[in-house]
């Protein structure tokens, strides 16, 4: 189930909320994770089976981490045992196919015999439902949280289905007080409705527009160069409004049912350097990484050669998080490559004596290189795109160069690029914006925009979220 469904609109919300709200607050977590259950096995019920496994195995862990009289040895037991079997399960689920193929084309080159690879279904949304049980049993490690009151509060908190299959990933901490008490408010539930309805535009009116674009270019056969950078363009769109949008959505359901969530993008393609650039975009998950894996390596404490080693890793294993593709390792390369050159100019860019909008500039289009990678089904592929965005594709233009235009240069195509570029290029953010207080012509505007984008929803044929996927 997604939150741009009829399904999910006009019966599973409005069921869960009527529901939700008249049950004491005692039973609402409970009744939370059962309605959680529902929203993540209407893809594959066995899926529910593997979160509860890991929420049951954490939930114990975590008690024998914070056992009055545990030994240190037993709580780094206990710490490793939940960590190895989180990661071994995310790891044979996400990366085992990918491993398997690798390996198998290594053997075929040695002139070995090919094996037969295990086909395995990826869970949706495992990576951020095992990412937020791996922060609460570190932090119980640590010291820096203190245990779930009850198993219904864990449960809740790792299933909460706001934020379950695509984020953003919420840490333990954040949330223990909102689990044991939140304040339900009509002004709070009036903000939550605001925010998920710009979401929901964004989803709808920009985010699959820019998508069908972003299709038609990386799968045509031999574009232009101007369709390459049109296509790369509305990728950029499309995976900005996409996320952020699901994001906006996903604060905006949770703060209906009281609860409030950091905010996961701030403006990012306005951002000045990719130092800034990573301080802005998915913020959620650049936190845990920098905390939970930069840090630990040793951060910028141990000289600048060791800074570079641990930047590097850190991006490499973040681009490996999003997928199982030589893609995004290489995607991670490029942004560690790029942060440990601007950590060696002392944490400013080659470009920070331009002017602010062509330092923004500069940026972006450093990024649009990074999103093809991204994007490309192949490094192969992608090597032959950016050849076409730099003009120097070799032989003459495909057959198909007419209809891609017809395809890309549409009116309505142009007006959904516009008024994308307009939004990622001001300061005025949803998140913050929906914090306001609401006059009634606001409200007005607001409902007609949902209605406006509900209609839009029915009439098209091309719904995905990107971040499913990883």
């Amino acid at each position: 189930m997604v939150f741009s469904t009829h399904i999910f609109l006009f019966y599973f919300l409005p069921a869960f909320l009527l529901v939700y709200f008249n049950l004491p607050f005692r039973w609402r977590n409970l009744w939370i994770t059962v309605a959680s259950y529902v929203f993540y096995g209407w893809w594959q019920p066995w899926f529910v089976g593997l979160m509860m496994f890991t929420t049951v195995m954490d939930f114990i862990w975590g008690r024998v981490i914070c056992r009055p009289g545990a030994t240190p040895a037993q709580r780094q037991i206990a710490v490793a045992a939940c960590v190895v079997t989180n990661l071994s399960l995310l790891c044979f689920f996400k990366y085992y196919m990918f491993a398997a193929d690798t390996l198998g084309r290594l053997l075929a080159a040695a002139g070995a015999e090919p094996f037969q690879i295990l086909r395995v279904v990826l869970p949706i949304g495992i990576s951020f439902y095992t990412f937020h049980s791996l922060t609460y049993i570190l932090d119980l490690y640590r010291g820096h949280a203190t245990p779930a009151r009850s198993f219904t509060d864990f449960s809740a908190f790792v299933a909460l289905f706001p934020d379950l299959v695509a984020g953003p990933i919420i840490r333990y901490k954040t949330l223990a007080a909102q689990l044991a008490f939140r304040e339900h408010t009509v002004r709070r539930f009036a903000s939550g409705v605001t925010l998920f309805i710009l979401g929901f535009a964004k989803k709808v009116l920009l985010a699959n527009p820019c998508g069908h674009v972003a299709d038609a270019v990386f799968g045509a056969a031999q574009p232009d160069a101007l369709a390459a950078w049109a296509g790369v363009l509305a990728y950029a769109f499309q995976i900005y409004f996409d996320f952020a949008g699901y994001s906006d959505m996903a604060i905006g359901l949770g703060r209906m049912l009281g609860f409030e969530f950091l905010k996961n993008f701030d403006a990012p393609y306005r951002s000045e350097s990719i130092s800034d650039l990573w301080r802005r975009w998915h913020i959620s998950l650049s936190s845990v990484l920098r905390d939970y894996l930069y840090f630990p390596l040793g951060g910028s404490r141990n000289g600048e050669r060791r800074t570079y080693i641990n930047l590097a890793v850190v991006m490499l294993l973040g681009g490996l998080w999003h997928g199982a593709k030589w893609n995004f390792v290489v995607w991670g390369a490029y942004h560690g490559l790029l942060l440990a050159g601007e950590r060696w100019r002392g944490k400013q860019s080659a470009y920070r004596g331009l002017p602010r909008p062509l330092r923004i500039a500069c940026t972006f289009v450093l990024m649009l290189f990074s999103w093809v990678l991204f994007r490309a089904d192949s490094l192969t592929a992608a090597l032959l795109y950016l050849q076409a965005m730099l003009g120097s594709t070799a032989g003459p233009a495909s057959a198909s160069s007419a209809l891609l235009a017809a395809d890309i240069y549409t009116p309505t195509t142009l007006v959904v690029m516009a008024t994308g570029a307009a939004l990622v290029f001001q300061p005025v953010q949803a998140h913050d914006w929906s914090l306001r207080p609401t006059s009634w012509p606001q409200v007005f505007g607001l409902m007609m925009l949902f209605v406006f984008a509900v209609l839009v929803l029915f009439s098209q044929d091309f719904n995905p979220f990107l971040y499913f996927q990883f």
